[in-house]
């Protein structure tokens, strides 16, 4: 039988994995706690990574006339929408490619996982040499924290979530860079929700009361602990987050045991079938952006990890991602449009960077054999739905070997900055960071306004 948490273990960490400042806080307390008072449904994006870089020619910028080492070993195959085609594997995606945009230029030039990372992350630039897959204080924050300082909380959640995990290499001590708030402060990290999230008995620990304690008793026990004193401001910060969280019962939006069999079923019983289900159940309770980090097997894997296809990669993306991916991501498509969570929720699926154009081509890893692709930035696939963008279309174009963007260019920056601004959020609204004490904006990209 899982164990209840305790008062002294409650008391104790007050849900470590937060960071919030106090004015987060403050506005947590103001949230209205019943979602029915509000008529209009606001604005949200689920932002789902893709870690390690999908190959955008073997899946959805295939390329089927090129020489035989560029096009590889897939076939593609039509969609529902005339004249669009993606990968023999992904007919699930192609099922709803009415509701998908295929943003086929995506580019930027890092090719090093953890600073490519940190540029889809947080829309800019990394700041210094690839070196380093691992965090700094010095990284640019991330799109979940700028969302989690200047977005609002709803319903007693906060309005930024990651799950299931904080993306981090085998064998290294730190993180991957650009996940948190860095520079602009690591008490705006967003609200994470981690563990494996496929367990059919999933409860994250710490957020539910149990039965006998009482919404009373919850304030007796806040009381209490602000009359001991703090003795850290972050300890102060998660333990008042905590009894937010409790005081709402916003335990009751991460809780996948509401969900029936059927609909879990239908998702996948992966982490990431599971994760996009209560992503699901999130946007539904008021949360502004979720970000659900990929995760498979192949995560303890230091040389293929997930979306890395150095070898065998089309193995790789036949018997395990392709398999995880269409069934998890049509299903919450469809999902999110029949409970008319579509119109205002922007879906938006991207990995780091693509894959080489040619086979076993060198680009920065040795890794990289004649059955697979090495890393690859230049040109690469988004792809987005709902959030009034237009379905059923392709967005910018690559060259014959889907190597490098031939129309309509769109950096990091700019689709950071198409989805702060799909959240209400002003791109160029300007922070000081707590690195260089300069005052920076929250994105210098631009959004790109010609999607619906």
């Amino acid at each position: 039988m899982k164990q209840q948490p305790n008062r002294r273990s409650f008391l104790a960490t007050g849900l470590t994995p937060i960071g919030l400042g106090l004015s987060d806080l403050s506005r947590l307390r103001a949230a209205p706690s019943s979602p029915t008072t509000d008529k209009r449904r606001r604005n949200s994006c689920v932002f789902l990574f893709l870690f390690g870089g999908p190959s955008q020619i073997d899946l959805w910028d295939m390329k089927p006339n090129a020489p035989d080492n560029v096009r590889g070993e897939f076939k593609p195959t039509p969609t529902r929408v005339p004249g669009i085609h993606v990968c023999e594997h992904l007919p699930g995606l192609g099922r709803v490619m009415d509701q998908v945009c295929l943003m086929r230029s995506m580019t930027h030039r890092m090719n090093v996982h953890g600073p490519a990372c940190s540029e889809v992350f947080s829309g800019r630039p990394y700041f210094g040499p690839p070196v380093t897959d691992q965090a700094t204080r010095e990284d640019w924050p991330s799109l979940s924290s700028l969302v989690m300082r200047y977005g609002q909380p709803h319903n007693g959640l906060p309005p930024s979530a990651v799950l299931p995990w904080y993306l981090q290499f085998p064998g290294q001590s730190k993180r991957i860079a650009g996940q948190t708030g860095a520079r602009m402060g690591e008490r705006h990290n967003p609200f994470l929700i981690n563990g494996d999230l496929s367990r059919d008995d999933f409860e994250m620990e710490g957020i539910r009361p149990t039965d006998e304690v009482s919404t009373d008793r919850i304030g007796n026990r806040r009381s209490l602990l602000e009359q001991m004193g703090a003795t850290q401001q972050s300890s102060e910060v998660n333990r008042r987050i905590a009894y937010e969280l409790l005081g709402n019962r916003a335990g009751d939006a991460m809780d996948l045991r509401k969900e029936s069999a059927n609909v879990r079923d239908r998702y996948g019983r992966t982490v990431v079938g599971q994760s996009l289900l209560l992503a699901r159940r999130l946007v539904e309770s008021g949360v502004s952006l979720v970000t659900v980090n990929w995760q498979d097997e192949t995560k303890i894997d230091g040389t293929n990890t997930c979306w890395d296809t150095h070898q065998d990669g089309f193995a790789k993306l036949k018997t395990l991602l392709c398999p995880i991916f269409d069934q998890a991501y049509p299903a919450f498509i469809a999902d999110l449009d029949q409970r008319g969570l579509l119109e205002t929720t922007l879906v938006v699926a991207i990995g780091e960077f693509g894959r080489t154009p040619k086979m076993g081509q060198f680009e920065q890893s040795t890794n990289t054999k004649k059955s697979g692709r090495d890393h690859w930035p230049h040109a690469f696939t988004a792809l987005l739905a709902g959030g009034g963008v237009r379905g059923g279309q392709v967005y910018g174009a690559t060259t014959r070997d889907a190597g490098y963007v031939l129309e309509k260019p769109v950096s990091p920056g700019d689709l950071t900055a198409t989805i702060l601004h799909h959240l209400g959020i002003d791109h160029t609204r300007t922070y000081e960071d707590e690195f260089q004490h300069l005052r920076n904006c929250l994105s210098d990209g631009q959004p790109v306004r010609d999607l619906g």
